[in-house]
């Protein structure tokens, strides 16, 4: 699994031009899978979201976790995060999971996050055409695989 976590002052997600999420201070989450995810890497990555210190405390220090500041989290599937650019310019996208492995790994990646967190999380639907808005707060975008936990 590869995320890439962006500290947000808002953040909508949009489909058909109805809203299905709308978040103020927390997480978007874009979450890519691969077919070699397992529950390990959904256990692994929620957790470290959950408890990820980028907001900052009382001193300005990134030093407090979306739990500690009552945040809100969106998580929106993204396959175009495993794209490999290496040969030729038409990205190629044959790392990412088909949507029969990657949509229960999706939902369950949720489950657990809002487990972790002990409150609901947005999202956005899988396979949809969204349109995602978010006002970056920081900047502060951090990207995470499960695959490289260095």
């Amino acid at each position: 699994m590869k995320a890439v976590i962006q500290r947000v002052s808002k953040a909508s997600v949009t489909i058909n031009a109805k809203q299905v999420a709308n978040i103020n201070k927390g997480l978007l989450v874009l979450l890519g899978i691969i077919e070699e995810d397992t529950q390990e890497d959904i256990s692994w990555l929620s957790n470290k979201i959950a408890n990820l210190r980028v907001f900052n405390d009382k001193n300005g220090v990134m030093n407090q976790s979306l739990q500690e500041v009552d945040g809100e989290v969106i998580v929106v599937s993204q396959f175009t995060l495993h794209a490999s650019t290496k040969k030729g310019n038409r990205p190629s996208y044959i790392k990412a999971a088909k949507p029969d492995t990657a949509i229960p790994i999706y939902e369950n990646f949720v489950k657990q996050l809002e487990a972790d967190l002990g409150k609901s999380v947005q999202t956005g639907e899988f396979g949809a055409d969204m349109k995602v808005e978010l006002l970056n707060d920081g900047p502060v975008t951090i990207i995470i695989d499960t695959k490289n936990k260095e």
